[in-house]
This record gives structure tokens, C-alpha cells and sequence, in this order.
């Protein structure tokens, strides 16, 4: 199978164009603040406004606009990598971020919404600039992908391809029988939710422009910040209730969201998902809180509950934000923060991770296992939300599984050859495969990515990118059988 060269460019042309024009949105921020980011930020958007253009104009009216499966998977892997490299210029012009490598990092970090950073003083970066980098995460949140499925059907080019390309291995459920329905839909539940979370943030006494940032990277479940102690430095527990909030809503199926604005309660109240994933939180926060209380660290009760809440929502959901650096609490909670990095929160959600309902239909379907092994004839099917999954699903599952074990191992193995001790070696490759943010080791809660070798960043972005976009989607164009014609 040939692909569709023209489609493909036209789309990527598209894309940068957004992206551009997203780049503008943060001259407000420069002009304001008068900080001196302002043709830094505008350079950067006119270059790739520009470039967009350019390709749009060279690959337009192609002599097909049918796009295959194939073309969806190279798009979306595509897209992303060049909306990087193109989201790294404001950060290069303006000198906040002067080397390509470092620059290259906090890019793939802000738009795979991991909230990994090099930034060692974040609040001596320009407030443009730093509006910039908590943009990229509010657009890779819901993925700009996403967004341009909306948009494709005016060119006259079905989405459903790049829609699937984003969450692949799971069918992805459709709000509306029209894909572009779909992520209209989605977008303005996404932006209207920011838009609560930042009003709250605001009357809870956090700054407008701290607010905003914080709204976008919240709903993004991508835990950058403004502030050097990123949520520990605003102490109004109003303040940390409402982002525990809003991670939640984040990391929950989006659909859930649109069924809760229909006032479609049944079907709420049935999401099997739902229902683990409001357990698992509640479960991990009473068994993290209650060894904090016994250990008497020194918080009062309330403090102490909501201390662990806050960062079981927040390693859960992949967010990323810290009040307190859980490392120092217990050898026991460091390992189960660790083991939490591989949950990820709902299928469907702007988090990262391995999702919930992989896990509940892997660990389903091993109990099963042992019930068909005592009757091998019997036809025992793996059920979710009250539905038989299929046996295609299951087998993805598996080989996603051991897939995303395969790449923590290696990764962890490659970071240890660049000379990265051993925490520190399968915290940075756990935290970026997982798109979380915060590891252990050196790269824990109060600490940074900035001391990693050059080549280690690069490694840890495009692992960030692998995880972002599921593994499947960036691997396949990687197989050699992938560019056969056929």
C-alpha cells in the first residue's frame, strides 16, 4: 500500500499552522509583563505560521484525499515530532532554554504532558515564555490531533483513521456517530472544565496568571508549574482541594464527563472503570495516610490525609504537581509511589500510563485462565462494563503489557550505560515511559532532569513520545513491514 504523500503533508502543514498560531496567543503575556520575550515568541509563530503554509501550499489539491490506516499512524507520529521541533524555537530564540538538547526535552515533555524539566529557576523565566510552556501541555492534553479531526472534514479528509491512530489497541468510544461530532464535543468539555478549574484557583486567592497556567496544565494532567516548589509553594489547602478536584475530572474517561453533563447518571454509575479507579485512589490514600500518622510526621490529621491524597491523585493521574517530597517519607512509600508510575489513570483521559482498564482486563482475564484450565471446552469470555471483550483485545492488552515492560527494562538499561545511577536510571525511564513527571533518585519531587547527559534527554524525550502516544502508534513505523508496499 502507497502512501498518500500529499494528504499526509497537507495535514502536517495544518498542524504547524495551529501550532503557530497557538505560539501567538502568549504575545499578550510578553506585552504585558514587558519582560522582553515579545519578538522572540512572535519569530518563533511567523516561522512556523510560515513553514505550515508553505507545505499546506506545496501538497495541496492531492489526487486523492482517501486517507488509510497507515497514513493516520504517520501522521500522528509525524505530527507530534514536528509540532517539537517546532515548539522548541521560542525557548531557543529567546535564550531561556539555549541548548537544542535541553530545549528539545521540555518541548517533547510539554506536549506528552509528562512535566519532566530541565528548568532549574522557573520563575526567572518570562512570563511569555513560561505561558508558552504551559500551553504546549493544554494542546497535547487532549492532543492537537484531536483537534484537527474537527477540522479535516472541511478539507474533505475523514478523521476516524487519526483518531484510532491516538488510542490504539482500544476502540475508542464515540460520543456521536460522526467522529468530528466527537471531538467537538470533547474539546469543549476540555476547555470548559480549564476554564472552572482557573476561575476557582483565581477566587481561592492564587494570581490570574498563575491560575490559568495551573487550569491548563492541571486539565492536561502535565503537573508544569510557575513556581519552583510547584503546588507546595501556595499553602491554601482551598487551593490543593480544588486541583485534587480537577486531576480527578482529568483523569477520568472523557465520555464520563459528557454522560455527567447529560445527566446520564446510569451510565456513569456503571463504568466499571470509574468505580476502580475512584477505589484505588481512596484505597491508596488511606493505606499512604495511615502509615504517615503512625509514623508521626508531624502534620496534623487533616494535613496529613490531604497531603496524600493530593499526591496519589497526582502520580496516578500522571500530573505530575508535588506538595511534599514523598521520598523522604518511608523506603515503603517510595516503592509504592514507584509501583503507582505503571497504573495511569482511565482510558479516554488526558493521562498517561498504562490505564486502568488494561490492568483490569489483564488481571480478569488471568483469574479466567485458571477457570478454563478445569474446563478447557468451556467458552469463559473476559467482561467489562458488562460487555464480552474480545480476544483481539485481550491479546493487544498482553503484548502492550509486556511490550511496555520490554521498553522500562532497555530504557532503564540505557540510562545506566550513560552513567545515571541505578534509582535514578529506572525512576527517569518509569516517570518519562509513564509521561509522569516526578521520579526517584535524583530526578525525585524536589529535584530536576537538568543534570542528565545530553544524550539521556534526548533518549527520555522520545521515550516520552513513545508513551504519549501509546507505544503501538510510534513502533509500528519502525517495522520494517510497515513500508511495504502491499
Amino acid at each position: 500500500m502507497r502512501f498518500n504523500y500529499p494528504v499526509i503533508g497537507n495535514i502536517l502543514g495544518l498542524l504547524l499552522m495551529l501550532n503557530g498560531a497557538f505560539m501567538f496567543i502568549c504575545i499578550p503575556f510578553s506585552l504585558y509583563y514587558s519582560e522582553g520575550d515579545f519578538m522572540a515568541i512572535a519569530l518563533a509563530g511567523g516561522i512556523t505560521i510560515a513553514f505550515g503554509s508553505m507545505l499546506s501550499f506545496l501538497t495541496r489539491n492531492p489526487a486523492t484525499k482517501e486517507l488509510k490506516k497507515k497514513d493516520g499512524y504517520l501522521i500522528v507520529t509525524g505530527g507530534w515530532l514536528i509540532m517539537s521541533l517546532f515548539g522548541m524555537l521560542p525557548y531557543l530564540f529567546s535564550g531561556a532554554i539555549p541548548s537544542v538538547a535541553d530545549a528539545f526535552f521540555e518541548t517533547v515533555s510539554g506536549y506528552s504532558t509528562t512535566g519532566a524539566s530541565i528548568l532549574t529557576d522557573i520563575e526567572s523565566v518570562h512570563k511569555g515564555i513560561l505561558f508558552w510552556r504551559s500551553l504546549t501541555q493544554w494542546i497535547g492534553g487532549m492532543g492537537i490531533i484531536v483537534l484537527a479531526v474537527a477540522i479535516l472534514p472541511i478539507l474533505g479528509i475523514g478523521g476516524m483513521q487519526l483518531f484510532v491512530a491516538e488510542a490504539p489497541g482500544i476502540s475508542p468510544d464515540k460520543l456521536q456517530p460522526r467522529i468530528k461530532e466527537t471531538a467537538k464535543r470533547l474539546w469543549f468539555i476540555y476547555l470548559g472544565l480549564t476554564f472552572v478549574e482557573t476561575m476557582l484557583l483565581w477566587l481561592g486567592g492564587m494570581g490570574f496568571y498563575d491560575a490559568i497556567n495551573h487550569g491548563l496544565t492541571t486539565m492536561a494532567t502535565g503537573g508544569f508549574s510557575t513556581k519552583n516548589d510547584s503546588i507546595a509553594h501556595f499553602s491554601s489547602p482551598f487551593i490543593q482541594y480544588v486541583i485534587i478536584v480537577f486531576m480527578f475530572l482529568a483523569g477520568t474517561n472523557f465520555t464520563v464527563s459528557y454522560f455527567v453533563l447529560k445527566a446520564d447518571l446510569k451510565k456513569v454509575l456503571n463504568n466499571e472503570e470509574l468505580r476502580y479507579y475512584g477505589g484505588i485512589l481512596l484505597g491508596l490514600t488511606v493505606v499512604i495516610g495511615g502509615m504517615l500518622l503512625l509514623l508521626d510526621v508531624g502534620m496534623p490529621v487533616e494535613e496529613t490525609i490531604r497531603t496524600s491524597l493530593f499526591q496519589v491523585v497526582s502520580v496516578i493521574t500522571t500530573t505530575g504537581y508535588i506538595t511534599t517530597d514523598y521520598t523522604q517519607w518511608a523506603s515503603f512509600i517510595t516503592v509504592l509511589f514507584f509501583i503507582m508510575m505503571f497504573l495511569g489513570a482511565s482510558a479516554g483521559s488526558t493521562a498517561g500510563g498504562v490505564k486502568l482498564v488494561r490492568h483490569i482486563i489483564l488481571i480478569k482475564n488471568s483469574f479466567l485462565e485458571l477457570k478454563r484450565q478445569l474446563h478447557p471446552s468451556a467458552i469463559i469470555p473476559v467482561r467489562f462494563n458488562g460487555q464480552a471483550v474480545s480476544r483481539d483485545i485481550t491479546f493487544n492488552i498482553l503484548a502492550f503489557i509486556m511490550i511496555y515492560i520490554s521498553i522500562f527494562a532497555l530504557g532503564s538499561l540505557v540510562m545506566a550505560m550513560l552513567g545515571v545511577d541505578f534509582m535514578t536510571a529506572i525512576g527517569s525511564t518509569a516517570t518519562c515511559l509513564g509521561n509522569i513527571g516526578p521520579g526517584i533518585g535524583s530526578v525525585g519531587p524536589v529535584d530536576n532532569f537538568a543534570h542528565i547527559p545530553e544524550a539521556g534527554k534526548v533518549f527520555l524525550a522520545i521515550l516520552m513520545l513513545i508513551g504519549r502516544l501509546e507505544l503501538f502508534t510510534v513502533l509500528m513505523i519502525l517495522t520494517p513491514y510497515f513500508w511495504r508496499k502491499y
